[in-house]
């Protein structure tokens, strides 16, 4: 009977993680290693919760994808779901679907930080590490940072 309420204890813990957000299998293997009793115990329990719908992968990379697209580039998404363990094809899937927008994502975060061309070249560079460390391609940086050219080319006018 110790063994039943040990398992309970464990997949509550699973639970409780998974009430507050996603997480992968390999995050909840990673977070409750310590915990487990008896080897196999948190294989049996993950795969219970697998089997009934509480650990699914297309949901962790819904949930990141949503909380994080507005903010980061491609690379650092994809850094970012290839850390929660996940399977390559599916990572590979959510960025292929990220680039197409990258440039407009670009555009909206650089508009917030810096919201105008920059004035020489010190200003140019640290406009483009910004933008470099949360994860834009370059050509994106580029484009984005080139200032009132970049906004021609699209029809687009320089924000106030």
């Amino acid at each position: 009977m110790a063994f039943a309420s040990a398992t309970l204890s464990l997949k509550g813990r699973a639970l409780r993680l998974l009430s507050g957000r996603e997480y992968s299998r390999a995050e909840l293997e990673r977070k409750l290693a310590a915990v487990e009793e008896s080897p196999g115990q948190l294989a049996q329990v993950l795969d219970d919760l697998q089997a009934k719908g509480f650990i699914n992968e297309q949901r962790v990379v819904d949930s990141v994808l949503y909380r994080r697209a507005s903010k980061l580039g491609a690379a650092r998404i994809r850094m970012e779901l290839q850390s929660k363990g996940l399977d390559p094809s599916a990572v590979l899937d959510a960025v292929a679907s990220l680039q197409a927008t990258e440039l407009e994502r670009a555009r909206e975060v650089w508009r917030k930080k810096f919201g105008s061309p920059p004035i020489d070249a010190a200003a140019r560079g640290k406009q483009q590490r910004f933008l470099l460390a949360r994860g834009f391609s370059s050509d994106a940086v580029r484009r984005v940072v080139a200032g009132a050219d970049a906004w021609a080319d699209d029809g687009l006018s320089i924000p106030d």
